[in-house]
């Protein structure tokens, strides 16, 4: 029981951290689209 519950622990902190990476990579890729988008339309 006590393996299971470590487990389960560790692959929820994967998963949490994971969530978080993929968020900011998103962010960063949207402030690039922005910043294109500007250089584009001057």
């Amino acid at each position: 029981m006590k393996h299971l519950l470590t487990l389960c622990l560790l692959t929820s902190t994967l998963l949490i951290s994971a969530c978080n990476t993929v968020k900011g990579i998103g962010q960063d890729l949207k402030k690039a689209g922005e910043k294109i988008e500007g250089a584009v339309q001057k």
